[in-house]
Protein backbone atom coordinates (compact mmCIF):
# COMPACT_ATOMS: atom_id res chain seq x y z
CA UNK A 1 0.00 0.00 0.00
CA UNK A 2 1.11 3.56 -0.69
CA UNK A 3 2.07 5.61 2.36
CA UNK A 4 2.10 9.28 1.50
CA UNK A 5 2.10 12.06 4.09
CA UNK A 6 0.46 15.28 2.88
CA UNK A 7 -0.60 16.70 6.24
CA UNK A 8 2.40 18.87 7.00
CA UNK A 9 0.28 21.82 8.13
CA UNK A 10 -0.89 19.59 10.99
CA UNK A 11 2.63 18.53 11.94
CA UNK A 12 5.86 17.82 10.11
CA UNK A 13 8.55 15.15 10.11
CA UNK A 14 11.44 16.00 12.43
CA UNK A 15 14.74 16.50 10.63
CA UNK A 16 17.47 13.94 11.38
CA UNK A 17 19.87 16.74 12.34
CA UNK A 18 17.37 17.95 14.93
CA UNK A 19 16.93 14.47 16.40
CA UNK A 20 20.71 14.11 16.65
CA UNK A 21 21.08 17.41 18.51
CA UNK A 22 18.22 16.61 20.87
CA UNK A 23 19.58 13.13 21.57
CA UNK A 24 23.02 14.52 22.47
CA UNK A 25 21.45 16.96 24.95
CA UNK A 26 19.26 14.24 26.48
CA UNK A 27 22.35 12.13 27.11
CA UNK A 28 24.66 14.81 28.44
CA UNK A 29 22.85 17.99 29.53
CA UNK A 30 20.32 16.81 32.09
CA UNK A 31 20.89 19.47 34.74
CA UNK A 32 17.99 21.67 35.82
CA UNK A 33 18.64 25.13 34.39
CA UNK A 34 17.52 26.69 37.69
CA UNK A 35 20.18 24.80 39.69
CA UNK A 36 23.27 26.70 40.77
CA UNK A 37 25.79 23.89 40.24
CA UNK A 38 27.76 23.22 37.07
CA UNK A 39 25.17 20.93 35.53
CA UNK A 40 22.50 23.61 35.97
CA UNK A 41 24.71 26.40 34.67
CA UNK A 42 25.54 24.32 31.60
CA UNK A 43 21.84 23.81 30.87
CA UNK A 44 21.10 27.49 31.44
CA UNK A 45 23.87 28.46 29.02
CA UNK A 46 22.42 26.20 26.32
CA UNK A 47 18.95 27.67 26.75
CA UNK A 48 20.17 31.26 26.54
CA UNK A 49 22.30 30.50 23.47
CA UNK A 50 19.21 29.05 21.78
CA UNK A 51 17.11 32.03 22.80
CA UNK A 52 19.67 34.44 21.36
CA UNK A 53 19.89 32.60 18.04
CA UNK A 54 16.10 32.33 17.73
CA UNK A 55 15.72 36.07 18.40
CA UNK A 56 18.32 36.85 15.72
CA UNK A 57 16.10 35.36 13.00
CA UNK A 58 13.48 38.02 13.74
CA UNK A 59 15.72 40.99 14.54
CA UNK A 60 14.38 40.78 18.10
CA UNK A 61 15.96 40.94 21.54
CA UNK A 62 16.64 37.60 23.22
CA UNK A 63 14.66 38.85 26.24
CA UNK A 64 11.61 39.12 23.97
CA UNK A 65 11.53 35.36 23.31
CA UNK A 66 9.66 33.25 25.90
CA UNK A 67 9.53 29.47 25.49
CA UNK A 68 6.12 27.79 25.71
CA UNK A 69 4.64 24.36 25.10
CA UNK A 70 3.52 25.52 21.65
CA UNK A 71 1.30 27.93 19.76
CA UNK A 72 -1.87 27.33 21.78
CA UNK A 73 -0.20 28.23 25.05
CA UNK A 74 1.44 31.26 23.43
CA UNK A 75 -1.94 32.51 22.15
CA UNK A 76 -3.56 31.95 25.55
CA UNK A 77 -0.76 33.75 27.37
CA UNK A 78 -1.06 36.84 25.21
CA UNK A 79 -4.85 37.05 25.16
CA UNK A 80 -5.44 36.38 28.86
CA UNK A 81 -2.71 38.74 30.02
CA UNK A 82 -3.78 41.46 27.59
CA UNK A 83 -7.20 41.56 29.23
CA UNK A 84 -6.09 40.91 32.81
CA UNK A 85 -2.88 42.94 32.96
CA UNK A 86 -2.93 45.38 30.05
CA UNK A 87 -6.60 46.27 30.61
CA UNK A 88 -7.68 45.55 27.05
CA UNK A 89 -11.47 45.92 26.81
CA UNK A 90 -11.92 45.42 23.05
CA UNK A 91 -10.56 42.57 20.89
CA UNK A 92 -10.70 42.60 17.11
CA UNK A 93 -10.30 39.23 15.40
CA UNK A 94 -11.83 37.26 12.52
CA UNK A 95 -14.07 34.23 12.34
CA UNK A 96 -11.43 32.24 10.44
CA UNK A 97 -8.81 32.25 13.21
CA UNK A 98 -7.49 29.09 14.86
CA UNK A 99 -9.62 27.89 17.76
CA UNK A 100 -6.73 28.61 20.12
CA UNK A 101 -7.62 32.24 19.50
CA UNK A 102 -11.37 32.07 18.84
CA UNK A 103 -12.29 29.95 21.87
CA UNK A 104 -10.02 31.97 24.15
CA UNK A 105 -11.59 35.22 22.97
CA UNK A 106 -15.05 33.77 23.56
CA UNK A 107 -14.08 32.78 27.09
CA UNK A 108 -12.62 36.21 27.83
CA UNK A 109 -15.77 37.89 26.52
CA UNK A 110 -17.94 35.73 28.79
CA UNK A 111 -15.80 36.14 31.90
CA UNK A 112 -14.59 39.73 31.60
CA UNK A 113 -17.39 41.29 29.56
CA UNK A 114 -14.99 42.66 26.98
CA UNK A 115 -16.35 43.60 23.57
CA UNK A 116 -15.36 41.53 20.54
CA UNK A 117 -15.46 42.71 16.92
CA UNK A 118 -15.07 40.37 13.96
CA UNK A 119 -13.47 41.91 10.90
CA UNK A 120 -15.14 40.99 7.63
CA UNK A 121 -13.50 38.30 5.51
CA UNK A 122 -13.82 38.48 1.73
CA UNK A 123 -14.87 35.39 -0.21
CA UNK A 124 -11.27 34.74 -1.24
CA UNK A 125 -10.26 34.50 2.42
CA UNK A 126 -8.58 37.90 2.59
CA UNK A 127 -9.26 40.19 5.53
CA UNK A 128 -11.22 43.33 4.64
CA UNK A 129 -8.59 45.89 5.62
CA UNK A 130 -10.98 48.82 5.21
CA UNK A 131 -13.35 47.24 7.71
CA UNK A 132 -10.44 46.63 10.09
CA UNK A 133 -9.50 50.29 9.88
CA UNK A 134 -13.09 51.23 10.72
CA UNK A 135 -13.14 48.88 13.72
CA UNK A 136 -9.91 50.40 15.00
CA UNK A 137 -11.65 53.77 15.43
CA UNK A 138 -12.57 52.82 18.96
CA UNK A 139 -12.06 54.71 22.18
CA UNK A 140 -11.53 51.44 24.05
CA UNK A 141 -8.13 49.88 24.66
CA UNK A 142 -7.93 47.46 21.75
CA UNK A 143 -6.01 44.32 20.84
CA UNK A 144 -6.07 42.98 17.28
CA UNK A 145 -5.40 39.25 16.93
CA UNK A 146 -5.11 37.97 13.34
CA UNK A 147 -3.15 34.98 12.08
CA UNK A 148 -0.34 35.51 9.60
CA UNK A 149 -1.05 32.41 7.46
CA UNK A 150 -4.41 30.68 7.72
CA UNK A 151 -3.94 27.03 8.68
CA UNK A 152 -6.83 25.76 6.52
CA UNK A 153 -6.84 27.79 3.31
CA UNK A 154 -3.32 29.26 3.42
CA UNK A 155 -4.30 32.92 2.96
CA UNK A 156 -1.48 35.29 3.90
CA UNK A 157 -2.28 38.33 6.01
CA UNK A 158 -0.62 41.59 5.01
CA UNK A 159 1.05 41.65 8.40
CA UNK A 160 2.93 44.89 7.71
CA UNK A 161 -0.29 46.69 6.79
CA UNK A 162 -2.09 45.43 9.89
CA UNK A 163 0.84 46.27 12.16
CA UNK A 164 0.98 49.80 10.76
CA UNK A 165 -2.80 50.26 11.13
CA UNK A 166 -2.64 49.10 14.73
CA UNK A 167 0.26 51.36 15.56
CA UNK A 168 -1.39 54.42 14.00
CA UNK A 169 -4.55 53.70 16.01
CA UNK A 170 -2.73 52.95 19.30
CA UNK A 171 -3.90 49.33 19.28
CA UNK A 172 -1.90 46.27 20.30
CA UNK A 173 -1.30 43.60 17.66
CA UNK A 174 -0.94 39.86 18.23
CA UNK A 175 -0.43 37.39 15.39
CA UNK A 176 -0.73 33.62 15.57
CA UNK A 177 2.16 32.93 13.20
CA UNK A 178 2.35 29.18 13.72
CA UNK A 179 1.98 28.46 9.99
CA UNK A 180 4.43 31.14 8.84
CA UNK A 181 7.42 31.04 11.20
CA UNK A 182 10.13 28.95 9.54
CA UNK A 183 8.48 29.47 6.14
CA UNK A 184 8.61 33.27 5.84
CA UNK A 185 11.08 35.87 7.08
CA UNK A 186 9.80 38.36 9.65
CA UNK A 187 11.66 41.45 10.84
CA UNK A 188 9.96 42.50 14.05
CA UNK A 189 11.69 45.85 14.11
CA UNK A 190 10.31 46.98 10.76
CA UNK A 191 6.99 45.18 11.31
CA UNK A 192 5.75 46.42 14.69
CA UNK A 193 3.96 43.30 15.92
CA UNK A 194 3.57 43.35 19.71
CA UNK A 195 3.06 39.61 20.25
CA UNK A 196 3.64 36.57 18.03
CA UNK A 197 3.13 32.82 18.52
CA UNK A 198 5.21 30.00 16.98
CA UNK A 199 5.46 26.21 17.27
CA UNK A 200 8.45 24.01 16.35
CA UNK A 201 6.55 21.04 14.95
CA UNK A 202 5.35 23.11 11.99
CA UNK A 203 8.91 23.48 10.66
CA UNK A 204 10.37 20.01 11.19
CA UNK A 205 11.03 20.37 14.91
CA UNK A 206 9.66 18.52 17.95
CA UNK A 207 6.12 18.75 19.27
CA UNK A 208 5.41 20.34 22.64
CA UNK A 209 7.71 23.33 22.27
CA UNK A 210 7.21 26.79 20.83
CA UNK A 211 7.69 30.39 21.78
CA UNK A 212 5.90 33.65 22.16
CA UNK A 213 7.48 36.92 21.09
CA UNK A 214 6.60 39.65 23.59
CA UNK A 215 7.76 43.14 22.68
CA UNK A 216 9.97 44.72 25.33
CA UNK A 217 8.19 46.64 28.11
CA UNK A 218 4.75 45.46 26.98
CA UNK A 219 3.68 44.68 30.55
CA UNK A 220 2.50 41.15 29.74
CA UNK A 221 2.53 38.82 32.76
CA UNK A 222 2.52 35.07 33.40
CA UNK A 223 -0.34 32.72 32.62
CA UNK A 224 1.34 29.70 34.26
CA UNK A 225 2.34 30.57 37.83
CA UNK A 226 5.11 28.92 39.82
CA UNK A 227 8.85 29.47 39.60
CA UNK A 228 10.78 32.33 38.07
CA UNK A 229 11.71 30.58 34.83
CA UNK A 230 11.55 32.55 31.58
CA UNK A 231 12.01 35.82 33.47
CA UNK A 232 8.88 35.09 35.47
CA UNK A 233 6.63 35.00 32.40
CA UNK A 234 6.35 31.21 32.06
CA UNK A 235 6.89 29.05 35.15
CA UNK A 236 8.04 25.43 34.88
CA UNK A 237 11.32 23.59 34.44
CA UNK A 238 12.57 24.20 30.91
CA UNK A 239 12.72 21.23 28.52
CA UNK A 240 16.28 21.76 27.35
CA UNK A 241 16.30 19.12 24.60
CA UNK A 242 13.06 20.51 23.15
CA UNK A 243 14.42 24.05 23.18
CA UNK A 244 17.52 22.81 21.38
CA UNK A 245 15.25 21.06 18.87
CA UNK A 246 13.27 24.25 18.32
CA UNK A 247 16.44 26.27 17.83
CA UNK A 248 18.05 23.79 15.44
CA UNK A 249 14.92 23.23 13.34
CA UNK A 250 14.33 26.97 13.00
CA UNK A 251 17.96 27.61 12.08
CA UNK A 252 17.85 24.90 9.41
CA UNK A 253 14.49 26.15 8.11
CA UNK A 254 15.85 29.63 7.49
CA UNK A 255 19.27 28.44 6.35
CA UNK A 256 17.67 26.31 3.62
CA UNK A 257 14.56 28.39 2.99
CA UNK A 258 15.43 29.58 -0.51
CA UNK A 259 16.05 26.12 -1.98
CA UNK A 260 13.44 24.25 0.03
CA UNK A 261 10.75 26.79 -0.78
CA UNK A 262 11.38 26.24 -4.49
CA UNK A 263 10.95 22.47 -4.06
CA UNK A 264 7.74 22.71 -2.03
CA UNK A 265 6.25 25.44 -4.24
CA UNK A 266 6.93 23.34 -7.35
CA UNK A 267 5.07 20.41 -5.75
CA UNK A 268 2.08 22.59 -4.98
CA UNK A 269 2.05 24.12 -8.47
CA UNK A 270 2.27 20.69 -10.09
CA UNK A 271 -0.48 19.32 -7.86
CA UNK A 272 -2.81 22.20 -8.75
CA UNK A 273 -2.08 21.79 -12.46
CA UNK A 274 -2.77 18.05 -12.38
CA UNK A 275 -5.97 18.47 -10.38
CA UNK A 276 -7.30 21.04 -12.84
CA UNK A 277 -6.31 18.83 -15.77
CA UNK A 278 -7.60 15.51 -14.50
CA UNK A 279 -10.52 16.28 -12.17
CA UNK A 280 -13.23 18.39 -13.82
CA UNK A 281 -15.34 20.62 -11.54
CA UNK A 282 -12.80 20.60 -8.74
CA UNK A 283 -12.76 23.87 -6.79
CA UNK A 284 -9.97 25.52 -4.81
CA UNK A 285 -11.08 27.06 -1.55
CA UNK A 286 -10.14 30.62 -0.71
CA UNK A 287 -7.14 31.86 -2.67
CA UNK A 288 -4.99 28.77 -2.25
CA UNK A 289 -4.05 28.79 -5.97
CA UNK A 290 -2.78 32.36 -5.86
CA UNK A 291 0.86 32.28 -4.77
CA UNK A 292 0.88 36.04 -4.16
CA UNK A 293 -1.69 35.90 -1.36
CA UNK A 294 -1.54 32.26 -0.27
CA UNK A 295 1.22 30.15 1.24
CA UNK A 296 3.27 27.81 -0.94
CA UNK A 297 2.80 24.97 1.56
CA UNK A 298 -0.85 23.90 1.17
CA UNK A 299 -3.91 23.50 -1.03
CA UNK A 300 -7.53 23.18 0.11
CA UNK A 301 -9.84 21.63 -2.48
CA UNK A 302 -13.58 21.11 -2.72
CA UNK A 303 -14.13 17.81 -4.53
CA UNK A 304 -17.00 17.01 -6.93
CA UNK A 305 -18.51 14.32 -4.70
CA UNK A 306 -22.14 14.00 -3.65
CA UNK A 307 -23.29 14.75 -0.11
CA UNK A 308 -24.07 11.06 0.45
CA UNK A 309 -20.50 10.01 -0.36
CA UNK A 310 -18.73 12.93 1.28
CA UNK A 311 -18.47 11.61 4.90
CA UNK A 312 -16.41 8.56 3.95
CA UNK A 313 -14.07 10.24 1.48
CA UNK A 314 -11.24 11.10 3.90
CA UNK A 315 -11.49 7.60 5.39
CA UNK A 316 -11.16 6.10 1.92
CA UNK A 317 -8.06 8.18 1.29
CA UNK A 318 -6.61 6.92 4.55
CA UNK A 319 -7.29 3.32 3.51
CA UNK A 320 -5.30 4.07 0.36
CA UNK A 321 -2.40 5.30 2.50
CA UNK A 322 -2.87 9.03 1.90
CA UNK A 323 -2.59 11.26 4.98
CA UNK A 324 -4.37 14.61 4.66
CA UNK A 325 -6.94 16.63 6.61
CA UNK A 326 -10.61 17.53 6.48
CA UNK A 327 -10.31 21.21 7.34
CA UNK A 328 -7.55 21.41 9.94
CA UNK A 329 -6.16 18.48 11.90
CA UNK A 330 -7.45 20.05 15.11
CA UNK A 331 -11.02 19.31 14.06
CA UNK A 332 -10.71 16.40 11.64
CA UNK A 333 -11.80 13.92 14.29
CA UNK A 334 -14.53 16.09 15.75
CA UNK A 335 -17.24 15.36 13.21
CA UNK A 336 -17.84 19.10 12.90
CA UNK A 337 -17.44 21.06 9.72
CA UNK A 338 -14.77 23.67 9.22
CA UNK A 339 -15.60 27.06 10.72
CA UNK A 340 -13.23 28.60 8.18
CA UNK A 341 -14.93 27.10 5.15
CA UNK A 342 -18.34 27.91 6.64
CA UNK A 343 -17.41 31.59 6.23
CA UNK A 344 -16.42 31.21 2.58
CA UNK A 345 -18.35 28.45 0.81
CA UNK A 346 -21.91 28.16 -0.43
CA UNK A 347 -24.32 25.79 1.30
CA UNK A 348 -24.04 23.46 -1.69
CA UNK A 349 -20.25 23.29 -1.57
CA UNK A 350 -20.23 22.82 2.19
CA UNK A 351 -21.98 19.49 1.63
CA UNK A 352 -19.09 18.25 -0.50
CA UNK A 353 -15.79 17.01 0.95
CA UNK A 354 -13.14 19.72 1.26
CA UNK A 355 -9.65 18.38 1.88
CA UNK A 356 -6.44 20.11 2.85
CA UNK A 357 -3.22 18.77 1.33
CA UNK A 358 -0.03 20.27 2.74
CA UNK A 359 3.49 19.68 1.47
CA UNK A 360 7.06 19.51 2.78
CA UNK A 361 10.64 18.95 1.68
CA UNK A 362 10.13 15.20 2.13
CA UNK A 363 7.42 14.95 -0.53
CA UNK A 364 8.07 14.08 -4.17
CA UNK A 365 6.49 14.62 -7.57
CA UNK A 366 5.92 10.88 -7.85
CA UNK A 367 3.80 11.02 -4.68
CA UNK A 368 1.73 13.81 -6.21
CA UNK A 369 1.02 11.66 -9.26
CA UNK A 370 -0.10 8.77 -7.04
CA UNK A 371 -2.41 11.02 -5.01
CA UNK A 372 -4.02 12.53 -8.11
CA UNK A 373 -4.62 9.04 -9.55
CA UNK A 374 -6.21 7.86 -6.28
CA UNK A 375 -8.42 10.96 -6.11
CA UNK A 376 -9.59 10.31 -9.68
CA UNK A 377 -10.27 6.66 -8.86
CA UNK A 378 -12.30 7.46 -5.73
CA UNK A 379 -14.29 10.25 -7.40
CA UNK A 380 -15.11 8.06 -10.40
CA UNK A 381 -16.18 5.19 -8.12
CA UNK A 382 -18.59 7.44 -6.21
CA UNK A 383 -20.05 8.73 -9.47
CA UNK A 384 -20.77 5.26 -10.84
Amino acid sequence: MNSIYLDNAATSQVRDEVIDKMSAVLRSNYGNASSMHGYGRSSKSIIESCRKRIASHFNALSSEIVFTAGGTEADNLVLHSAVRDLKVTHIITSKIEHHAVLHTVEQLAAEHKISVSYVDVLQNGIINYQHLETLLKSSKKTLVTLMHVNNEIGTILDIQKVADLCKSNSALFHSDSVQSVGHYHLDLQTTPVDFLAASAHKFHGPKGIGFVYIRKNSGLKALIIGGTQERGIRAGTESIHDIVGLDESLALAYQNLASEKIHVKELKTYFVEQLKLQIPNIKFNGSCCDSDISTYTLVNVCLPVTEANAPMFLFQLDLKGIACSKGSACQSGSGKGSHVLAELLSEEDLKKPSIRFSFSIYNTKKEIDIVVDILKELINSTAS
